[in-house]
């Protein structure tokens, strides 16, 4: 299995920009805890979002980098259990041919995928993994010369 370290999509020709095109359900955690989603362990604290995707997948995201990324969708308001979409910033994401894992920021959970899947770079040292089947259904490539 292929561990990846030191991972710096920016320097990887083969790395592309992606917006994410779908509308997710949120819960905030009340309390401390983990899932699992499909790509591994998942922690939270309160305040975190609790996400499930258009796809039924389910993560968590810390709620700081969840303000930065997801905005409410009417008639849900900022702050509050309902759905929100992607802020439409681009992410550099590369499909790795093998099966891998790669550390995530937050919590330092080990997130690992199988040959096909693709690795995300929100900024620099935070990571994720989406899998084949999600990526297809809710990224879309962002054209040369556009953000």
């Amino acid at each position: 299995m292929l561990h990846l370290e030191q991972i710096d999509l920016r320097q990887d020709p083969a790395a592309a920009r992606y917006l994410k095109t779908e509308v997710v359900q949120v819960a905030f955690a009340q309390a401390p805890g983990e899932l699992i989603s499909l790509e591994g362990p998942n922690r939270y604290q309160v305040g975190d979002a609790i996400i499930t995707g258009c796809t039924g997948d389910r993560w968590s995201v810390d709620r700081h980098r969840f303000d930065a990324k997801y905005q409410s969708v009417a008639p849900t308001v900022d702050s509050q259990d309902g759905a929100y979409k992607a802020k439409p910033v681009p992410v550099l994401a590369k499909q790795i041919n093998e099966a891998f894992t790669a550390a995530r920021s937050a919590g330092r959970d080990v997130l690992r995928g199988e040959a096909g899947d693709w690795l995300m770079q929100y900024g620099p040292g935070d990571f994720g993994v989406c899998c084949k089947r999600r990526f297809e259904q809710v990224y879309k490539k962002v054209e040369s010369g556009v953000d």
